[in-house]
């Protein structure tokens, strides 16, 4: 029986269901799930238990995430990135990269973030995103998160690239949206890569086309805190 983690660079077009699915076909264990959703458009780091180190769940949720993401402005999209249907149009043109960098320095600390439409939260019993493929929008509680960092990388309108390290619950397109509400503008996430869960980066991860059971990391415990081989 296979234990432990097998840490993913999954592409962009996959959901971390289908990395699961792979990982459950590549290596015939049924007890497979991962540690963090990454949107179908995102990219990078997600990680993946098998058999065992499942019930870490929990435990890997609780990492801090870094994400490299760019922020196109003037397009506002019913899924707060590319792939969905254009909602707004705005002009851009009076946005200066001395006022993007000071409106980002606002939001590093705890701040409340209302989840989007399309996340996994549940309402009644149904999934948002499933809400928001009806057309449908509901009553979302704020929600606390710690913004750890956030620092503009590249100004090039309509694109702003910025580095993100957040706590879980953190939704990097609600974000990048509101970014872009207190620039006096709309925006979307036209690129989000995940580069880091806790202790694990890029350089720790494994492509679809590697995935083997050599590749699994075990794990043992020291008194309660979970350990990992990297």
């Amino acid at each position: 029986m296979h234990n432990g983690i097998l840490v993913v660079n999954k592409p962009r077009g996959m959901t971390s269901h289908d990395v699961v699915d792979l990982v459950r076909r590549k290596l015939g264990v049924r007890k497979v799930g991962h540690a963090g959703t990454l949107d179908p458009e995102a990219t990078g780091v997600l990680v993946v238990l098998v058999g065992s180190c499942t019930r870490l769940f929990d435990t890997f949720l609780s990492y801090d995430k870094e994400y490299v993401a760019t922020l196109t402005l003037g397009t506002k999209t019913s899924s707060g990135d590319a792939a969905g249907r254009v909602l707004d149009t705005r002009d851009y043109s009076h946005v200066r990269e001395e006022t993007a960098a000071g409106v980002m320095r606002t939001y590093v600390g705890e701040i409340m973030q209302t989840p989007p439409m399309v996340s996994a939260l549940k309402h009644k019993g149904k999934r948002l995103y499933k809400l928001a493929r009806q057309g449908k929008d509901v009553e979302r509680t704020p929600r606390k998160v710690n913004i750890k960092e956030l620092k503009l990388l590249n100004f090039s309108l309509p694109e702003i690239r910025f580095y993100l390290k957040c706590s879980r619950g953190t939704y990097v397109r609600q974000l990048a949206e509101d970014i872009a509400a207190d620039l006096g503008c709309v925006g979307h996430v036209s690129s989000i890569e995940r580069v880091s869960i806790g202790p694990f980066d890029l350089k720790s991860c494994v492509s679809l086309e590697d995935i083997e059971a050599s590749k699994i990391r075990p794990f043992y415990k020291t008194g309660a805190v979970p350990c990992f081989s990297r």
